[in-house]
Formats: C-alpha cells, sequence, structure tokens
C-alpha cells in the first residue's frame, strides 16, 4: 500500500493595507479569507488568481500562511 502524502497546511488570505510599503491591513474585519489549502501548489494558484484579480489596486495584497510551519515547527520543511 502506497504511503499517504504529508498534509502541509497552507492559507490564503488578503486585503487592503493601511500602506503600500505595509503589512498592516487598513479593516480587519474586511479581511477576504480565501481559503486553507493542502499544499503549497494549490495554495499559490488559489492566492495567484486573487492576487491578479487585484493588480489595479496597488493597497490590496493577498499572503500565503504555511500553517503547517506553526502547526509543527520542529518539522524539517518539504524541499
Amino acid at each position: 500500500m502506497a504511503e499517504a502524502k504529508k498534509q502541509l497546511l497552507h492559507l490564503v488570505f488578503g486585503g487592503e493595507l493601511s500602506a503600500v510599503g505595509s503589512a498592516e491591513f487598513a479593516d480587519l474585519s474586511a479581511l477576504d479569507i480565501v481559503g486553507i489549502y493542502p499544499d503549497y501548489k494549490t495554495a499559490y494558484d488559489a492566492w495567484k488568481t486573487k492576487a491578479q484579480g487585484t493588480v489595479d489596486h496597488a493597497q490590496t495584497r493577498y499572503f500565503i500562511v504555511h500553517l503547517h510551519r506553526l502547526l509543527d515547527p520542529d518539522a524539517t520543511p518539504a524541499a
């Protein structure tokens, strides 16, 4: 039986920043939680779609958070 693929959760979220060079959001209640994804590739695809959709708004930015690193900080990162 093949070994199950390790789950590497990633969160994609974003919103309007208070300033272009900042990572502080203008309104936390308006954050766009795109979703939680099982691997980086899927999260990246979701991030790219949202980021490209806001390309004309310089103060809107999306992020990918490596939840698996927060949940298990002692684990060796996947290559």
